[in-house]
């Protein structure tokens, strides 16, 4: 500084120049970045890049065929069946999983046993969902009493439409014929007469365990008598007779119709398999088997066939993410302020009003996370899907994600029409992590 007097000048400062230290700092960032930089680089950037240059090529990766690999994905039946089922999922899934979270998170508030209840929503999300999809597998099976699903529905099935004691049975002579889900006799008969029915290809389960020989009745007066039995004797025998070591069938619904074929009276087999239908009058009659007694047990839905396939994996992912929705929902809830929703019950408002006008648009950020979190997973589901449907029917309940593996990896050995699938997985997902990204930036 240069002094004149009493004022004091003061000089310009030097032209600046780096601050002290910044290229040991920017070295030492770099150092903590290159890690993460070069792995992000291989395993992310690298395959991204190869894999879009190498769905412009064939299936055998020399020759270039620029987009016919994305028109395959749109005219193969197949891989437009993939891109359905995901479309299904985009539309159906997130909402449902928002939504049920919602529910279960409002009445984890509401039980005293809110602790147990938590966790036993959780727990799916504690095993993988390979794992869950093989569980889930075993509670499809068609066999009611293997899969849980279906043994629920026969347990119900059964109340309103119980199984006949014989649901296999033939007749095992002419004299019998099978008519309108039961059987009769060709040969009417009177009052008096003694009619016979012998039963086979009847399986040794089938037989009531209260069965016994079988026994000829006696004839009735004024009335028919008659006998049921599995017509087959061990080692051999004679066809419509009763001999030793033949079983009567109990149990059995019979039914005495008139010429007109009209039912004048019902009864039903002793242990022995006899029957009697008293006082009947004149005229001649016909004894039939009700329909009732071959009546089929319930089978089984056929979940894993080609119709319910894709709405029964739902079901599962259904059963592995509401307890993540639930639990960030909840941590929302617990957020909200207890004044104002007081001050709604003390307006007159009810509980759903309160729910639905209060809760909810408090809740909205928490369920936007929840949605598009669910809508990122559902583009790319594969686990699940390939460990529930069997191959049988895995074309019906096909996605995107599974085509591209099938495609690339299982016996297509296609990888330029699978490169095309991955890449538009790509495509899809970028929107909704454009739209994540968003609203991070917006609430930050």
């Amino acid at each position: 500084m240069a002094a004149t007097g009493d004022t004091i000048l003061a000089r310009p400062a030097p032209p600046g120049g780096r601050p002290p230290g910044a290229l040991r700092r920017y070295a030492l960032a770099a150092a903590f970045l290159a890690p993460a930089a070069i792995l992000l680089g291989v395993w992310v950037v690298y395959p991204t890049i190869h894999t879009i240059i190498r769905s412009f090529y064939d299936r055998s990766g020399d020759s270039f065929v620029w987009f016919d690999n994305y028109q395959t994905i749109f005219t193969s039946d197949i891989l437009v069946t993939a891109l359905k089922n995901n479309l299904l999922w985009v539309l159906v899934v997130p909402t449902l999983v928002a939504s049920i979270g919602l529910v279960f998170a409002v009445l984890m508030e509401r039980v005293s046993w809110a602790v147990a209840f938590r966790t036993a929503v959780f727990m799916p999300m504690a095993i993988s969902a390979f794992a869950a999809g093989i569980t889930w597998r075993i509670v499809y099976i068609d066999d009611p009493n293997l899969g849980v699903a279906n043994a629920a529905i026969k347990s119900v099935d059964d109340v309103f439409n119980p199984s006949g004691v014989l649901p296999q049975a033939s007749p095992s002579t002419k004299d019998l014929v099978q008519k309108g889900g039961g059987m009769e006799l060709k040969s009417p008969v009177q009052a008096g007469d003694t009619a016979e029915l012998g039963l086979t290809a009847i399986p040794p389960t089938d037989i009531p365990s209260n069965a016994q020989q079988a026994v000829t009745p006696e004839p009735l007066q004024g009335g028919i008598s008659g006998v049921v039995w599995r017509d087959f004797k061990p080692g051999g025998g004679t066809p419509g007779k009763v001999e030793p070591e033949e079983l009567g069938l109990p149990g059995v619904h019979l039914d005495l119709l008139d010429q007109g074929g009209s039912k004048v009276a019902s009864t039903s087999s002793a242990d022995d398999g006899s029957f009697q239908f008293a006082d009947v009058g004149n005229g001649s009659y016909t004894v039939a088997v009700s329909p009732s007694t071959f009546a089929k047990p319930f089978g089984g839905v056929d979940w894993l066939g080609p119709r319910l396939v894709t709405p029964a994996i739902m079901i599962a992912y259904l059963w592995i993410w509401a307890g993540f929705a639930m639990v960030v929902i909840a941590a929302g809830l617990a957020a909200i302020p207890r004044d104002v929703l007081e001050a709604a019950r003390t307006d007159g408002a009810t509980e759903f009003q309160v729910f639905r006008k209060v809760t909810a648009p408090l809740l909205a950020p928490v369920l936007t996370v929840v949605f598009v979190t669910m809508l990122i997973n559902v583009l790319k589901v594969f686990d699940i899907v390939i460990s529930i449907a069997p191959g049988s029917s895995q074309d019906d309940a096909n996605v995107l994600a599974l085509a591209m593996w099938r495609t690339s990896f299982g016996g297509n050995n296609d990888f330029g029409v699978g490169s095309a699938i991955a890449v538009l997985i790509f495509l899809l997902v970028i929107p909704v992590l454009a739209l994540n990204v968003r609203r991070f930036r917006r609430e930050g």
